[in-house]
């Protein structure tokens, strides 16, 4: 090998991996002190030590050996807005930038002096887009789930006057959520009543979620999807419905609440909480996943299953803000009474 070129190549490999692990220490800070995420913070600084240990083959006199830094031109050349940040997010976003140039830097400047250890730096850059997503969802999730408290699931009625009777109560009854879940609807009249509900929310700064399907959630215009952990996936439910599709994901376990963070869902469904009318479980979740959950996770989480206003003080104590209610408030012989007592047990802002 070319003495000159391998020095090269270990200059500029130095100076990538210096600027990539400085630009996950600073998106990590971000995601620890300003989101204050616990396990995108962790998901963070395990990156950071990958790629550490991606290099370990490296000659680390050699790379030190050929920093130099005094003699660099780059030290001397900036850009306009450099030494300033609009915001604490503008720093994170900025650097995230910069993390991502560096691994590709890092990833065809190894070629030359350790081939072997581009195929795993390659997986680190795929796994550091999919980091940056999931921290840039949660800040959409965030902004666009602010208000959220209650979510409402609604069948889809025997008559379009109940169905659309049923809706007005519970928006008037204070629900900023309503999803249309009803298994047992041919497709055509599902979709009939996803369109009702559509024009029913469109104006009311009320969200409007069809479970499970995405056809019907595009068809009709719906603000998203909700699915389970066995429907289509969070990458394909996004495929269809687009950029701006609010995407749910029901989680059971903390593993799976975590999974659905990284896969990019807005936000999240944990439960079972208490047995439920509306889906039968043989195992139930508890108060503790809802724990689990609030002590890690950022991202909007709605606690789901059997919870009503005898038992939503319990869920409160967890430190859940956010409950979805299905068969609680729409079997309820004043939907609308039920709904404002439920949703006054709920926060009117903060997490």
């Amino acid at each position: 090998m070319n003495a000159s070129n391998d020095t090269t190549a270990y200059r500029i490999v130095d100076a990538n991996l210096n600027r990539c692990l400085e630009g996950l220490r600073v998106v990590e800070d971000h995601v620890r002190f300003a989101l204050e995420d616990q396990h995108l913070a962790s998901e963070c600084k395990r990156l950071r030590h990958d790629v550490v240990e991606s290099l370990c083959a490296l000659d680390t006199r050699r790379l030190h050996a050929a920093r130099d830094a005094a003699h660099d031109v780059g030290t001397r050349v900036s850009a306009a807005d450099e030494y300033a940040r609009a915001s604490v997010q503008a720093v994170a976003v900025a650097n995230w930038s910069r993390v991502r140039q560096a691994m590709r830097s890092l990833e065809e400047y190894v070629k030359v002096i350790a081939p072997r250890a581009a195929p795993a730096l390659e997986s680190l850059r795929y796994r550091a887009y999919q980091l940056e997503r999931a921290v840039t969802t949660l800040h959409r999730g965030l902004e666009l789930l602010a208000r959220a408290r209650l979510y409402v699931l609604l069948d889809g009625r025997p008559s379009v006057d109940e169905f659309l009777q049923l809706a007005g109560a519970l928006i008037e009854g204070g629900a900023e959520l309503l999803q249309l879940r009803d298994k047992t609807l041919e497709d055509r009249l599902l979709l009939e009543r996803a369109r009702l509900l559509r024009d029913v929310t469109r104006n009311r700064g009320v969200l409007f979620i069809v479970n499970d399907r995405v056809d019907v959630a595009l068809l009709s215009g719906a603000d998203g999807v909700h699915v389970g952990q066995r429907e289509v996936t969070v990458k394909d439910a996004r495929r269809l419905l687009g950029t701006d599709a609010l995407i749910g994901v029901s989680t059971h376990c903390l593993e799976q609440a975590r999974q659905a963070v990284l896969d990019g869902a807005d936000y999240l469904g944990c439960g079972p909480t208490f047995p439920s009318m509306t889906k039968q479980f043989h195992e139930f979740s508890g108060l503790e996943f809802l724990r689990e959950v609030h002590r890690e996770i950022r991202l909007p989480a709605f606690a789901i299953g059997g919870i009503d206003r005898h038992n939503v003080d319990q869920v409160r104590a967890t430190g859940f803000s956010r409950i979805a209610v299905g068969h609680g408030i729409v079997s309820a012989g004043d939907p609308r009474g039920e709904s404002r007592r439920l949703r006054a047990a709920l926060p009117t802002d903060g997490l």
